[in-house]
């Protein structure tokens, strides 16, 4: 039986891993650069979605179509699309709830590290009723001035949170995200999802093909 890693406290990527906005995401992209002459697919947005910080997703994503629309004018246009898509179709990933009330019972604490602001994690959370569980306890890259896949996100969390790396896991769904988790020597895992990582997985990164199954791999320190 694989052996349990000791864990007090879960560092959770929001986006795709706690509430099911990747496709939403990715949608607001698409409408977006559609509406602005651009020629874009949604398969073709998950195709080539990675993560990441979103102005880094806007420019690739201008480059791709054409568009030559600001980034300053781009963004807040996404975040704008992403609010209204998000009042109407978000919702938690499949076992989340259940997973969070399990972690609570048994302890083991948790938070989140994610490349995008604090506002977003907040009104994510707050629509489908996960924010009890992280009050006071949102990271985000652009308080640490560090994003994914740079470590120093995951460090900010960990300190913040007041426990040592070594003591916490990691779990997020995307390639930028499964390699801050590696370059900071955390336990990490893979939900994988809507994600463009591929089959390869270096050894250290666990892939979930749900969230509950966590619960296999971790136990109170």
């Amino acid at each position: 039986m694989e052996k349990k890693h000791p864990t007090r406290c879960v560092i959770f990527d929001c986006d795709g891993t706690l509430v099911d906005s990747e496709i939403l995401c990715n949608q607001a992209l698409v409408n977006i650069f559609t509406r602005q002459g651009g020629q874009l697919s949604l398969a073709e947005c998950i195709a080539n979605f990675q993560g990441g910080k979103i102005v880094d997703i806007l420019a690739e994503t201008k480059a791709r179509t054409g568009v030559t629309t600001s980034i300053d004018e781009l963004e807040p246009m996404y975040r704008e699309e992403c609010r209204q898509l998000f009042e109407q179709y978000l919702k938690p990933i499949d076992g989340i709830p259940e997973l969070l009330a399990t972690l609570e019972a048994k302890g083991i604490d948790m938070c989140i590290a994610s490349n995008g602001p604090v506002f977003k994690m907040k009104h994510a959370l707050g629509l489908t009723q996960l924010m009890p569980y992280f009050e006071g306890k949102l990271f985000s890259g652009f308080d640490a001035s560090s994003w994914k896949p740079d470590p120093d996100l995951l460090h900010y969390a960990a300190m913040h949170m007041g426990y040592r790396l070594q003591d916490c896991v990691f779990v997020d769904d995307t390639v930028k995200g499964i390699q801050a988790g590696i370059n900071a020597d955390v336990p990490t895992f893979h939900y994988n999802a809507h994600s463009s990582v591929g089959s390869y997985l270096p050894p250290q990164v666990t892939t979930l093909s749900s969230m509950l199954a966590l619960l296999d791999h971790i136990e109170p320190a």
